[in-house]
């Protein structure tokens, strides 16, 4: 596939980057980064996270400087379009990390699991061998461990040298322990996603493909913890802040 063919566009949405990547180069955007020297993040970007890197210098670098910004909320796409005039092209979490670890399959490269408990990470690596059985799973580590052993996690980490470290909840720092960690881990790619491992461990369901294309993801999520109801406010601050911007651009 020529590159010139390849859509890959990043945008800047209030001040924070943002990939645009078409479903069908999803792949070949991939396999780039693999195949590029260098260790590489890539983050799935919710409203939320938007608004928090902002807010947040730490949370802004790690952003920033990320391979690969993936917006996961429809509101960014609303955005998008209203201030940019293009199109962003919005992933399921799930389904983007699915269509990661088949890639990482047919070139037979590895992962690298960390977070949630033993239990959870055990069966999430036992789902993920079944449903991969050419994908090798290098190592893994519960979340939740003692500071102590941060540094001999990092190091085993470093000598596995996987092509993708893949961490849920449970890491100290969440995102942020991949953004003060990126220089001395030493895998191709990382990426941070809070529930992953407990879907894989069937321990939590993924949206329908229904819910998640009409932006209703929101409400199992208010189910679980009833006070995400106060995201509303952040909402109509994000809107407010898209009028303003627009406003100044005019």
């Amino acid at each position: 596939m020529d590159k010139k063919e390849i859509k890959r566009d990043r945008i800047s949405l209030l001040n924070v980057p943002l990939d645009i990547v078409q479903e069908d180069d999803l792949s070949f955007v991939i396999n780039e980064l693999l195949s590029s020297k260098g260790s590489k993040n890539i983050v799935l970007l919710s409203l939320w996270d938007l608004l928090r890197a902002r807010r947040n210098g730490d949370y802004r670098s790690y952003v920033t400087n990320a391979a690969l910004v993936i917006p996961i909320s429809k509101s960014l796409v609303s955005g998008s379009r209203f201030l940019r005039g293009k199109e962003a092209v919005r992933y399921m979490p799930f389904h983007f990390i699915i269509k990661l670890l088949s890639i990482l399959e047919v070139r037979e490269l590895s992962v690298y699991l960390i977070g949630g408990k033993n239990k959870t990470l055990k069966r999430a690596e036992s789902n993920v061998s079944q449903t991969f059985p050419f994908l090798e799973i290098i190592g893994r580590h519960p979340g939740y461990f003692k500071k102590h052993k941060e540094s001999d996690i990092i190091e085993a980490i470093r000598k596995a040298s996987p092509s993708l470290l893949l961490v849920g909840k449970g890491a100290y720092g969440e995102e942020l322990w991949i953004h003060k960690n990126s220089d001395v881990m030493g895998c191709r790619i990382r990426l941070w996603c809070s529930d992953i491992l407990d879907v894989f461990a069937n321990k939590r369901h993924h949206p329908s493909d229904y819910f998640f294309e009409h932006g209703f993801e929101w409400i199992g999520f208010c189910c679980r913890n009833p006070l995400l109801f106060f995201r509303i406010f952040p909402y109509l601050y994000y809107k407010l802040l898209l009028l303003i911007y627009k406003i100044r651009k005019r």
